[in-house]
């Protein structure tokens, strides 16, 4: 059955013909019974006194904790990713993202969801109803997720942390996004490359190097970016005519002043990592790695299963083994020419560049291309 609402209509009134006679004075939801609705009440409280001894994570009753509980124990597991809920419902819901049925409909912009729940909390960004305040600043949030994650920055609470480096974390999320860092785990795999994130978000920002997508678009001019800060470096340079970052050696335009600092590294011939086991210095954390490997044999060779190379990082194995197998899934945009990496793309990008970013501090000469402006630096110092 198809379903459209608008509003919250599907809150109120659900299409299960059950009565719902007890309302949350807060927020206009309904519920069955007087325990669910004092349950309920608790999301607009902020208080959550129950905690999950696996991950910390915090909830406002125990029958909210005991369904957590479930997603530890594997109970209601989805055969299709593996992903654990904590209800058979939730898992049946999630079903549903698997087969791609969205039977859910906004009735003002046709969205569609999988659940009706996602359409309620989408509704309100149409309505602007923010049913939950918080009780010390008076700001209003659509969602009690979100006020319980906002009273956080008044009262400097953080309930989750790490249990490898005591680190802690507001907010649940974070704290699973911070362990990553420890275990190496990165779920998010590109179907089209085996490149592999830590975050979805990572995932869907590399996937636009595959497909194309430029969803930021200039308001100066008819130019697209993939990316929001590609879009604001693109206005700085073009129609503002100003640079971000400038190296003072060489006149190259960094992005951020972290960029810069590292960059200025090349210059001043700075060396930050140092060997544990004898005196030697890196530039670059990667090059500390491969000493350690090669020096004092402290870490993991990878081999090529075509030539038997060996490489000390992943992704430099990676990249080689696409460069044996002719692999090219980096496309251009402009011209549609096909790239192994995503920096040879990056690269091949400074073709169709409407201006040159690369200076040279001698002369002033400017430059599309890194190597160009390496070239002709050596030259133009060889002559002053």
């Amino acid at each position: 059955m198809r379903t459209e609402a608008g509003s919250n209509d599907i809150t109120e009134r659900p299409h299960d013909g059950k009565t719902r006679p007890y309302l949350c004075t807060v927020c206009d939801k309904r519920f069955e019974s007087k325990r669910d609705l004092d349950c309920h009440k608790l999301s607009h409280s902020g208080d959550k006194l129950y905690s999950c001894t696996q991950c910390q994570k915090r909830f406002p009753n125990q029958q909210s904790l005991s369904k957590h509980m479930n997603v530890h124990s594997s109970k209601y597991k989805c055969t299709e990713c593996g992903k654990c809920f904590g209800s058979n419902q939730d898992l049946s819901r999630h079903r549903g993202s698997h087969t791609g049925e969205k039977p859910f409909a906004c009735s003002v912009c046709s969205k569609r969801f999988t659940v009706a729940g996602s359409l309620v909390l989408h509704s309100r960004i149409h309505s602007g109803e923010k049913p939950y305040k918080c009780h010390i600043c008076g700001r209003a949030f659509s969602q009690s997720g979100i006020l319980n994650s906002h009273v956080r920055v008044h009262t400097g609470d953080k309930p989750y942390k790490c249990h490898m480096c005591n680190k802690a974390f507001s907010q649940s999320g974070n704290l699973n996004m911070h362990m990553r860092v420890h275990t190496g785990d990165k779920p998010y795999k590109c179907p089209m490359c085996d490149n592999v994130f830590s975050e979805s978000g990572y995932l869907n920002r590399h996937m636009r190097v595959h497909t194309a997508d430029k969803p930021y678009k200039c308001s100066l001019c008819d130019k697209s970016f993939s990316r929001s800060s590609l879009l604001q470096t693109h206005k700085s340079r073009v129609h503002f005519c100003r640079s971000l970052y400038e190296c003072p050696y060489c006149g190259k335009l960094c992005k951020t002043k972290v960029c810069l600092k590292l960059h200025v590294r090349i210059h001043t011939g700075a060396k930050p990592y140092s060997c544990r086991h004898c005196s030697e210095r890196f530039t670059w954390l990667h090059q500390l790695k491969t000493h350690l490997l090669k020096s004092h044999n402290e870490g993991t060779w990878l081999t090529c299963h075509i030539c038997q190379k060996k490489f000390s990082h992943s992704s430099h194995l990676k990249t080689h083994v696409r460069r044996h197998e002719g692999v090219k899934p980096y496309v251009c945009s402009e011209c549609s020419k096909c790239f192994c990496t995503a920096s040879d793309l990056r690269q091949h990008h400074s073709v169709h560049l409407h201006y040159k970013q690369f200076c040279c501090s001698l002369c002033d000469k400017s430059f599309k291309c890194k190597d160009r402006v390496k070239k002709h630096f050596k030259k133009c110092s060889v002559s002053v």
